[in-house]
């Protein structure tokens, strides 16, 4: 009876790193292409039938983005027809299916290992498809940790799907390495011929295919975990189920303090379904601004291009400085975790807002000179380290937090869309602009892209301060009265 009227936090723990598993897929996913793009690359430009030019492996690099785009824009038509719980069935059985599919494209239809322009739209087809899963989990984990979550900790939960992404990455960087092995990724000379064929053939023919097939194994895992989790009390009501939402309120927060929050949640949902901009638009626009923000900052051409970036730099093994970067990237979003019940959303978003226009003018100022290679290695980590313990997370938190109840799957879905939709801008702008020259050799395009960086962190910490408000401690239901007002 004890642990009824306490609640059990044992209980919570269990569901939300259920949950969590959706954000480390996410990481997984996005990572991935790092390791596998290489390979890829040189088998797709062996193909008889056309020409793989470097549009097309930004394309098919970034692919999956378009993907993303489509499934964060469903998340809350799903979210409300399925509800949470099933969304995220769904986006797991995308997961799978794709990194199934794009390991193996040819799905005993076309010629095994023969690259052909056939077998490059179906690879991008899976992608999409894997893209389509990472949208809709984007959205909804931290909207269903979120919805579960106590007030008090909700902050902290939610943070942890921020941590799972970059545990996603970091495994999918140590995966990528040991598959690697002792194989090589190719090399070109100034003809654009393969300078290492020997040591890369098994990278070209097989290595990527290893790379991408090895995301079946987390994503059948979540895809079954998940189908063992409640779904969330918030949803329950709004079909109408009250019982059952009492019940998973009950397991969580205790009986008597689950029957006020239950009686909070009827007071804002059982009001009707609401137009989007029932609280005004400053409401959808900070939603939408927070997100474009969290991807104009150029953190994932840092994530997405990492090897290259560190070979750009010199540095003989790539892969090695991108294993240290996961490792910082990871150590500095547990800050976030441990510090933003305490310190406040704001802060946060702030501090990490300066330390980012810190390193990547850092970059911007010390790239391409030998020199200074290690100052520009400390502002890169700098510049990553600052999002991960700011940006990365928080956004998420405020997303899922910060709008009222009764338009929170659409908005959610609204604001997330934009995310991708700037995650793919940046991803598919950064190796053009980067490779920019004024002159021949000069480095006119690093400079210009980190200082284009800088100068969005810059903006972001002043659209913070001045117009996003503070979240903390506040209830789900509370943020029906901060609009209001």
């Amino acid at each position: 009876m004890g642990q009824n009227q306490k609640g059990s936090k044992g209980y919570l723990v269990s569901i939300v790193m259920v949950a969590v598993l959706g954000g480390l897929l996410f990481g997984y996913d996005t990572a991935v292409i790092s390791g596998a793009e290489k390979g890829l690359q040189a088998f797709f430009r062996g193909a008889k039938d056309f020409q793989y030019t470097d549009f097309m492996h930004g394309f098919t690099s970034s692919s999956a983005l378009i993907g993303c785009i489509i499934g964060s824009s469903l998340s809350g038509l799903f979210a409300v027809k399925l509800g949470r719980k099933n969304s995220l069935v769904f986006a797991g059985i995308c997961f799978f299916i794709s990194a199934w599919g794009s390991m193996y494209p040819e799905s005993w239809v076309l010629t095994n290992g023969k690259p052909t322009f056939n077998l490059l739209i179906v690879f991008n087809l899976y992608r999409i498809l894997c893209g389509i899963g990472v949208g809709m989990a984007s959205a909804i984990c931290p909207m269903y940790i979120g919805e579960v979550a106590p007030s008090n900790i909700r902050g902290m939960l939610v943070s942890w799907n921020q941590f799972a992404i970059i545990f996603g990455q970091l495994v999918v960087y140590f995966v990528n390495f040991i598959i690697l092995g002792d194989h090589a990724n190719p090399i070109y000379n100034a003809a654009g011929a393969i300078a290492n064929m020997a040591d890369a053939q098994w990278t070209i023919t097989t290595g990527w295919r290893y790379m991408f097939g090895s995301e079946c194994i987390p994503a059948a895992l979540f895809t079954i975990l998940i189908c063992f989790v409640p779904e969330t009390p918030r949803y329950l009501v709004m079909i109408k189920q009250d019982e059952k939402a009492l019940h998973v309120l009950s397991r969580i927060n205790g009986a008597e303090q689950a029957k006020a929050i239950l009686s909070d949640i009827k007071n804002t949902v059982s009001v009707k379904t609401e137009k989007l901009f029932s609280y005004g638009f400053m409401c959808i626009f900070i939603g939408i601004m927070l997100s474009v923000f969290q991807q104009a900052v150029g953190i994932n051409a840092v994530l997405y291009y990492a090897p290259r970036i560190f070979q750009d730099m010199g540095m003989q093994n790539p892969m090695v400085q991108t294993v240290i970067m996961g490792i910082v990237n990871i150590s500095f979003t547990l800050v976030a975790v441990f510090t933003v019940e305490k310190l406040g959303r704001k802060p946060l978003l702030i501090w990490g807002s300066i330390g980012m226009a810190i390193g990547a003018l850092g970059v911007a100022i010390t790239f391409g000179n030998p020199s200074l290679n290690i100052l520009t290695m400390v502002s890169i980590m700098i510049y990553s380290a600052s999002f991960m313990f700011s940006w990365g997370p928080i956004c998420w938190v405020l997303i899922a937090e910060i709008f009222p109840n009764t338009i929170r799957g659409t908005a959610v879905a609204i604001a997330v869309a934009f995310q991708w939709i700037f995650n793919f801008i940046v991803s598919s702008t950064f190796v053009p602009m980067f490779n920019m020259h004024l002159s021949h050799g000069d480095n006119f395009g690093h400079w210009f892209t980190y200082g284009i960086y800088g100068l969005i962190c810059v903006i972001a910490a002043v659209f913070v301060w001045k117009l996003v408000p503070e979240t903390k401690g506040k209830t789900l239901e509370d943020m029906t009265k901060l609009w209001k007002k």
